[in-house]
């Protein structure tokens, strides 16, 4: 049975470097240097590998430290593998800051996916008093992000100090580990999860997980159709069969 490729990803940027007459609420008045990736890390839905890659990885930061092209391009390859794509806030910032250096570096897009929000997530079927991330996996019990030392870890990479390169890649993974945590928690509340049983070509799984360990439990019913209700032994999540159980017509019109 083939399994979807799902890819758990996170970015970490550097800031613009630009020219402003005043401290806040600024209009710039041109860009010194726009902002570039400065590394990723990833990992496969249920794998242990954590992956990642930073600029000083690569022979060509010795030559020029802002340039992306090897980092970029690497993202590049595992997002041409994926069937779906997870990050949080990633529909807003982390997918389209990275198609912006696709494209910037003449890059073609690589094959189509599904994208999972986890922010939207949050946002749609909770009410939390916070949507962070950090402030998820902590309500959750799930973990915490990696603490750094704020602008100073950014500002290190820019200058090429080691220690902080280390740190930043370390923080990086840490979003991952916590990504996949936070999603593994959503999981059974998702509506519309990209079907996972499709790809398995198997006809009888949940959609959300792919497990074909479903409990037939109840009805769902519309105006017209009734189905059979399943609820998955493993994920929790809640679906329905495809092929109705019965259909009735009625003269009554709403």
């Amino acid at each position: 049975m083939k399994s979807p490729k799902i890819l758990l990803f996170d970015i970490e940027t550097s800031p613009n470097l630009a020219w402003v007459w005043g401290k806040y609420e600024q209009n710039v008045i041109e860009y010194d240097r726009e902002w570039f990736v400065l590394c990723w890390s990833a990992k496969w839905l249920g794998s242990s590998k954590l992956l990642s890659s930073k600029l000083n990885d690569f022979k060509l930061y010795k030559k020029d430290k802002y340039n992306d092209y090897e980092v970029v391009k690497s993202l590049w390859k595992l997002f041409d593998e994926a069937d779906i794509v997870i990050a949080h806030n990633g529909d807003k910032f982390d997918i389209k800051k990275t198609n912006a250096r696709f494209l910037f570096h003449n890059l073609l897009p690589p094959q189509p996916f599904k994208s999972i929000d986890t922010l939207k997530i949050a946002k749609k079927y909770f009410k939390f008093n916070s949507n962070k991330l950090d402030d998820l996996g902590k309500h959750l019990n799930l973990g915490r992000k990696m603490k750094h030392q704020g602008f100073d870890t950014w500002l290190g990479c820019i200058t090429g100090d080691k220690k902080h390169w280390n740190q930043m890649i370390r923080y990086n993974k840490q979003d991952v580990r916590l990504l996949e945590e936070v999603y593994n928690k959503f999981l059974p509340y998702i509506q519309g999860h990209p079907n996972l049983g499709l790809y398995a070509r198997e006809s009888y799984a949940c959609p959300n997980c792919g497990s074909t360990k479903l409990q037939c439990r109840g009805f769902s019913h519309t105006k017209t159709n009734v189905f059979q209700r399943t609820h998955c032994q493993d994920c929790g999540a809640w679906s329905q069969f495809r092929k109705c159980e019965k259909k009735f017509k009625s003269d009554i019109k709403n």
